[in-house]
């Protein structure tokens, strides 16, 4: 081979090792921004299930609408929720919810993923969707 087809070669292979190391980072930004939207679709779903709880005569297990002065959120659970969670954490997929009504004039729903430093933070204090106060995190440190 010539010194020219040398050259053409290793360039050749540069180019393609730029090529995959972008193709990497691109496939890591989207893979974390994926997981937020998803991270915020769950905590948006399990938000306005609280909201539909509080909603529900008590005859049907609801909550009773006990939001006509102010909303006491204490008792919202995941099991109220219909959801199936060990020592009060939801876990799916795309990371781990937990629910704090303890203040008891709001219900915080707090959405973590510690792999991809994400967090949503989403404050229901009450039954309108106006009550909905989301805060979305991505550069979250456990």
């Amino acid at each position: 081979m010539g010194q020219q087809q040398l050259l053409l070669l290793v360039l050749g292979i540069v180019i393609v090792g730029l090529a995959v190391v972008v193709g990497i980072q691109a496939f890591s930004e989207n893979s974390k921004k994926a997981n937020m939207d998803n991270l915020v679709l769950e905590a948006m779903d399990i938000a306005t299930s609280a909201q539909t709880w509080m909603l529900k005569p008590s005859i049907y297990g609801g909550g009773n609408n006990s939001c006509l002065t102010t909303c006491d959120w204490s008792s919202v659970t995941f099991t109220n929720l219909g959801l199936n969670a060990t020592s009060g954490v939801y876990s799916t997929l795309n990371g781990e919810v937990e629910l704090d009504g303890s203040a008891g004039t709001e219900l915080v729903v707090t959405a973590t993923n510690t792999s991809n430093n994400n967090r949503v933070v989403i404050t229901v204090s009450g039954t309108n969707p106006t009550d909905v106060v989301a805060v979305v995190d991505s550069n979250y440190s456990s």
